[in-house]
């Protein structure tokens, strides 16, 4: 019976659910090899199904399992790209506006009860769009940090037990 280590010569796909993780094994060994380096770039689904002699939603789903242990991570409109110690494609802008706020938060800097900046405030200062910054403070929201009052606009939550400044 072949194997995901037999190339296309024998004229067959493989198939089956034993198929993908010897995928996953293989290119997993060539990036901890060294020749799929952090930052780098893996060849398209097609290409790897090629190689490897499966279907491409076999390699798929031998991509995904290494997704999920994050040696790889998918770059829209770049492809599949290989995770370690630099990033392998700058964060999306929303997270980076976020981070910088759930910072201030840390920090102090926007205490309980406190205004956040407002949504054209953070547009000039992070040369954002709109949507960018509704992001980013959607994703604060998310997480508890910040509440939105109709009419008012954001203010950093406050623990229990404590009320807001006026």
């Amino acid at each position: 019976m072949p194997t995901a280590v037999d190339p296309v010569a024998r004229g067959r796909w493989l198939t089956g659910g034993r198929v993908y993780p010897q995928v996953a094994d293989r290119l997993r060994e060539r990036i901890v090899s060294g020749e799929f380096p952090p930052g780098s770039v893996l060849p398209s689904e097609t290409t790897l199904g090629r190689l490897f002699g499966v279907a491409r939603n076999t390699v798929r789903r031998g991509l995904a399992m290494l997704e999920d242990e994050g040696l790889l991570v998918t770059v829209p409109s770049k492809g599949r790209v290989v995770c370690g110690e630099r990033p392998a494609a700058p964060p999306y802008r929303y997270l980076v506006i976020a981070a910088e706020l759930r910072g201030r938060i840390a920090r102090g800097e926007l205490g309980p009860g406190a205004a956040i900046p407002s949504e054209a405030d953070l547009r000039r200062c992070f040369g954002s769009s709109r949507n960018t910054v509704r992001q980013a403070l959607a994703v604060l929201e998310q997480e508890g940090l910040v509440v939105a009052q109709h009419g008012r606009g954001r203010f950093v939550r406050v623990r229990v037990g404590r009320q807001p400044r006026e």
